[in-house]
C-alpha cells in the first residue's frame, strides 16, 4: 500500500511546482514510509509514497513505459499481476521491475480504461499521459483503496489518497452540511461525498478521465444482478464446493508478497476461515492477530484461543481499555478524516498499531463475508419485518428482533409498546425499496435534532433518500428485499465505513496493508448468483458459507452464531472520566463557536448519558453522543487551527522531471512540522 497524490493543469497556467506536490505528500508520509519519488511537467505533477511490499528493490514510483509518455502513481495491489505480465510480455511489452505497478501501466497502454475490468485486486491508480495531456484516475471495485479530488478555482485538478494531502495545497476547508446529515442517517457519507465540501470522493468501480476540461466519474462494476435463469445452476452441495475452491484461490493470491503476511482472528466465522485457508498454503507458522476487551460484551477471546489452539498459530492479542478509546479518537478521527458514530475504528488503530510493532505490513482479514452471504442482523430484521407486515396478527416475531438486538432493548423503561410501534409496518412501507433500513434510517435521523437550527435550514429540503436513490443502479428496485438490503450495505456501510474508517484509514495510519479474500469480484460475483434461501436459511445467517466450509473448522466455531464487532461508547463517557477534550468540545463556549449542534440539546443529552449506567443508554443516543464529538474533532482539527500537526519535513528520493522542464539548483519546500514531532499526532486544542 501507498499514498499518491497529483496536480494536473486542465486549462493552461502556471506549471505545478515541487513545494506544492511536497506539501501534498507529506501529511501522508505513514501511508509510504518506505520510499517515495515525484514527476513534474509543465502541465502535471504527481507524488508517491511506497510501502514496500511486492518488488521492494525496484519500484520506486513514478513509473514511466519505454517511451517516457506514460507516467504512474499507484496505491494498491493487483493480485494477479503475474498472470497479466505474462499476457502481456506476449503482446511485445517490456518490462524493467518486478512489481505489479508497471504491469497496470503496460496493461492501460494496451487496453485503456477497459484494463480496468482485467485486474483482480484493490487499488486507486493515476496514469498521466504526457503525450495527450490526458489523466486517468480508477478506482477498485467496492472501495478498499480511497481516492479524492477536487477542482480548484484556477483549473487545476488535485488528487491524493487522504483529504489532509488536497487540503494542504487548496487550504480551503468548511464542513458539508449534507454530509452530516447523511452520516446522522444513513451511518456514512453516500458514495462520491465526503465531509468536506468540494471535495469528492471517486465512487468504487469508477473512473476519471480528464484532458482539457471538468469530467464526471464513469462506472465500470456495479454490483451484479441476476435473474433467476442466470444463477449458479448447482445444487446446494456443488455450489458450497465450489465455492469453497474459488475462495481458496482468492486467499492464494492474496498471499503473494515479498513480505510476511499475517492475519486477523477475531475468533468469528469470517477470519477463522481465512486463517485456515491460509494455514494451508503456508509451511512457516502463521501469524495471528486480534483485540481483547476489558468489558466482556465486547470481548471475543475465547473463541479466538480455540482457533489459536487448532491452527497452532503464533497469536499477539492487545488488550483495549475504555480509557484507550477515549483517549486516541481524536488521533483516529485526524486519520478518517470523517466524523464517526461509533467508536469502532479505535480499537482496530491500535490493532494495526499491533501489527505494525511485530514488523508485520501485510494481514489478511475476513472483511466482506457478512455482505456478501447474509451475516447481518439486518437483513434477518428485515425478514421479520416484512413477515410482520404480512402477518400482523403474529404475536411473536417482536421477540425475534428482541433477540437481535438485545443491547438495544434492554432498557427497563422500554415496555411493549415500544415493540409494537417499533413493528409497526403499513402495507406503503413493504412497498419502500428502501423497506430493509428504514427503521435505522428513521432512528438515525432523529438524531438531526441536535443539529443547530441554522444547520437545520441548511438540510431544509433536502432529502439523502433521494440523493441515494439518483445513485443505485437502475435494477435496485427490481430486486428481492435480501439482495435490496444487501446492496444497501455494501453500497453505504462497506465501502464508507467499514473499508475506511475501520479499515484502510487506522491500517494505514500503522503502515499496514489488510487484504480481503471475501472481496474477490469472482466471490463477489459468485454470491451474488446464489439465491437468497442458501445465504440466510430462515433466521440462520450465513448458512451457505457454514455449509461450504464447514469441514475445516472446529464445530464450535462454525456453528458459532453472530457475534457483530462492537466497541463501547457511553462507557467511554461518565461521570467518573477525568476532565479532557470532551468537556471542552461539550461546552456551550466551544458548541457555539463551531455552530453545528444545539449546545442546550447537547448538554441535555450528555448529562443524561454520563447519569446512566452504560446498559441502559439506547443505540442511537450513544450514535448521537459520538457523532457529535468527532464531528467536533474533526472541526478543531481541520478548520479551526491554521496548521496541521503531525506532518514531518519530507525530501523524496528521486524527484523525475518531463522532457519538457527541468528545476535544477530549486530548493525543496519546507513542510510544517508537528510540534511534538509525531507522524500522526492530532490538531492543538482537540
Amino acid at each position: 500500500m501507498c499514498g499518491i497524490a497529483g496536480i494536473i493543469n486542465v486549462v493552461d497556467q502556471e506549471p505545478p511546482s515541487l513545494e506544492q506536490m511536497v506539501s501534498m505528500i507529506s501529511p501522508l508520509r505513514y501511508r509510504g514510509p518506505d520510499q517515495s519519488g515525484v514527476y513534474l511537467d509543465h502541465r502535471a505533477a504527481l507524488g508517491h509514497l511506497r510501502l514496500s511490499i511486492i518488488g521492494i528493490d525496484g519500484g520506486i514510483q513514478p513509473i514511466c513505459n519505454e517511451t517516457g509518455e506514460l507516467w504512474i502513481v499507484y496505491n494498491g495491489e493487483a493480485y494477479n499481476y503475474l498472470e497479466l505480465k505474462q499476457e502481456l510480455l506476449a503482446r511485445g511489452h517490456r518490462f524493467s521491475t518486478q512489481t505489479d505497478t508497471e504491469v497496470l501501466l503496460h496493461l492501460y497502454e494496451e487496453y485503456g480504461p477497459a484494463c480496468l475490468e482485467r485486474i483482480n485486486g484493490q487499488f486507486a491508480l493515476a496514469i498521466w499521459d504526457s503525450a495527450k495531456g490526458e489523466l486517468f484516475l480508477a478506482r477498485d471495485r467496492v472501495g478498499v483503496r480511497p481516492l479524492y479530488y477536487t477542482w480548484s478555482a484556477g483549473g487545476q485538478l488535485l488528487f491524493a489518497s487522504e483529504i489532509k494531502a488536497i487540503l494542504a495545497v487548496t487550504g480551503s476547508r468548511e464542513l458539508d452540511p449534507e454530509a452530516i446529515g447523511q452520516l446522522f442517517v444513513f451511518w456514512s457519507t453516500l458514495p462520491g461525498r465526503t465531509f468536506f465540501a468540494g471535495v469528492e470522493a471517486l465512487p468504487p468501480g469508477h473512473y476519471l478521465l480528464v484532458k482539457g476540461q471538468r469530467s464526471r466519474p464513469r462506472s465500470y462494476w456495479r454490483i451484479p444482478a441476476y435473474p433467476a435463469e442466470e444463477q449458479c445452476g448447482l445444487d446446494l452441495p456443488e455450489a458450497a464446493e465450489a465455492f469453497a475452491e474459488l475462495l481458496e484461490d482468492a486467499v492464494r493470491l492474496r498471499l503473494r508478497a515479498d513480505v510476511p503476511v499475517g492475519a486477523y482472528l477475531s475468533g468469528g466465522l469470517d477470519s477463522s476461515i481465512i486463517a485456515t485457508l491460509i494455514a494451508r498454503h503456508r509451511q512457516s507458522r502463521l501469524k495471528t492477530f486480534s483485540l481483547g476487551f476489558a468489558d466482556a460484551a465486547y470481548d471475543e477471546s475465547v473463541a479466538q484461543e480455540e482457533m489459536v489452539r487448532h491452527l497452532g498459530t503464533d497469536h499477539r492479542r492487545v488488550l483495549v481499555q475504555d480509557q484507550q478509546i477515549r483517549r486516541l479518537l481524536p488521533e483516529t478521527v485526524w486519520h478518517c478524516e470523517q466524523a464517526t458514530l461509533r467508536s469502532s475504528p479505535v480499537p482496530m488503530f491500535l490493532l494495526s498499531q499491533l501489527v505494525h510493532s511485530e514488523g508485520y505490513k501485510v494481514v489478511l482479514s475476513g472483511e466482506g463475508a457478512d455482505e456478501m452471504l447474509g451475516g447481518y442482523h439486518i437483513f434477518k430484521e428485515a425478514k421479520v419485518r416484512d413477515y410482520w407486515g404480512r402477518r400482523p396478527d403474529s404475536p411473536r416475531r417482536p421477540r425475534l428482533l428482541e433477540r437481535l438486538y438485545p443491547y438495544i432493548f434492554n432498557n427497563p423503561s422500554r415496555g411493549r409498546s415500544f415493540l409494537q410501534e417499533f413493528f409497526a409496518v403499513s402495507p406503503e412501507q413493504l412497498r419502500d425499496p428502501f423497506f430493509s433500513h428504514a427503521v435505522r434510517w428513521g432512528g438515525g435521523a432523529r438524531n438531526l435534532v441536535f443539529l443547530s437550527p441554522e444547520y437545520r435550514g441548511c438540510l431544509a429540503g433536502y432529502d439523502p433518500r433521494e440523493e441515494l436513490a439518483q445513485w443505485l443502479p437502475e435494477s435496485f428496485a427490481g430486486r428481492d428485499l435480501f439482495c435490496r438490503a444487501q446492496v444497501l450495505e455494501i453500497e453505504l456501510f462497506l465501502a464508507g465505513f467499514l473499508l475506511s474508517s475501520q479499515g484502510d484509514r487506522v491500517a494505514m495510519a500503522h503502515s499496514v496493508e489488510m487484504r480481503h479474500p471475501f472481496l474477490d469480484y469472482r466471490v463477489i460475483d459468485f454470491a451474488f448468483r446464489l439465491p437468497a434461501r442458501w445465504k440466510m436459511r430462515g433466521l440462520q445467517e450465513k448458512y451457505f458459507l457454514r455449509r461450504a466450509c464447514r469441514d475445516i473448522l472446529p464445530q464450535r466455531i462454525a456453528s458459532r452464531g453472530k457475534h457483530p464487532y462492537r466497541a463501547p461508547v457511553s462507557a467511554l463517557f461518565t461521570a467518573a472520566a477525568p476532565a479532557d477534550y470532551v468537556d471542552d468540545l461539550l461546552s456551550p463556549r466551544s458548541l457555539k463557536a463551531s455552530g453545528y449542534f444545539d449546545p442546550d440539546k447537547v448538554a441535555r443529552l450528555y448529562r443524561r448519558v454520563i447519569g446512566a449506567p452504560p446498559e441502559t443508554v439506547s443505540e442511537f443516543a450513544n450514535m448521537a453522543l459520538m457523532g457529535i464529538i468527532s464531528t467536533e474533532i474533526l472541526h478543531r482539527q481541520f478548520l479551526a487551527c491554521s496548521s496541521y500537526r503531525g506532518v514531518r519535513r519530507l525530501r523524496p528520493d528521486l524527484v523525475r522531471y518531463g522532457a519538457e522542464r527541468k528545476l535544477e539548483g530549486r530548493e525543496w519546500a519546507s513542510a510544517p512540522t508537528a510540534p511534538d514531532g509525531g507522524d500522526h499526532g492530532t490538531a492543538d486544542g482537540a
